[in-house]
């Protein structure tokens, strides 16, 4: 139990900010401690991610339960979230001093591009895994393009995906079909 706590609170303590980010080192931790196959953690991250809350808190929530049950579950949960909740309470006692620090702002635009690839990362992973095309890695930089540069509406991207896959998965349907 102890080692499920400290491998949860070191994933906890190095993603501050958690999201995407923490990816890479959940995917690392769990699946090399032979917590879950590569393949199992694919299918917890779409399980995971479509449930309410913090999907990284919800993917440590079904290791913990699936090797300890309920106190597995709480246990890695506990460890997830303390490292963060230390942290910003820590800051928030002193945010007020240091909001307009020059170099605490400096700090947080360089941190950016590291989140930026700690995000690619999963997304590149993930792709191979499932034996993805890399003509289909576009597809997140164009959304992306066309939300920021474009300023189209999320709304309509998400759409616009939804419709490409279903006609993606229709053309190979066909294609199966055939063959």
């Amino acid at each position: 139990m102890f080692t499920l706590f400290l491998t949860f609170a070191k994933i906890g303590l190095f993603t501050i900010g958690g999201g995407y980010a923490m990816l890479p080192l959940i995917e690392r931790e769990v699946v090399r401690r032979g917590w879950i196959t590569q393949e199992e953690f694919i299918d917890l991250f779409s399980v995971a991610q479509s449930l309410p809350g913090v999907f990284a808190v919800n993917i440590s929530i079904f290791v913990g339960y699936k090797i300890r049950r309920l106190p597995g579950a709480m246990v890695c949960a506990l460890g997830t979230i303390l490292p963060s909740f230390l942290i910003i309470l820590f800051i928030a006692l002193f945010f007020t001093r240091v909001a307009d620090n020059e170099i605490v702002e400096r700090v947080f635009k360089g941190i950016r591009p590291a989140v930026v690839a700690l995000i690619a990362v999963p997304v590149i992973t993930t792709a191979r895994t499932l034996g993805l095309k890399g003509w289909i890695l576009l597809i997140p930089v164009i959304a992306a393009s066309l939300i920021w540069l474009a300023g189209f509406s999320p709304v309509w991207i998400v759409l616009a995906a939804i419709l490409g896959g279903l006609g993606y998965t229709f053309l190979i349907g066909e294609k199966i079909k055939k063959h």
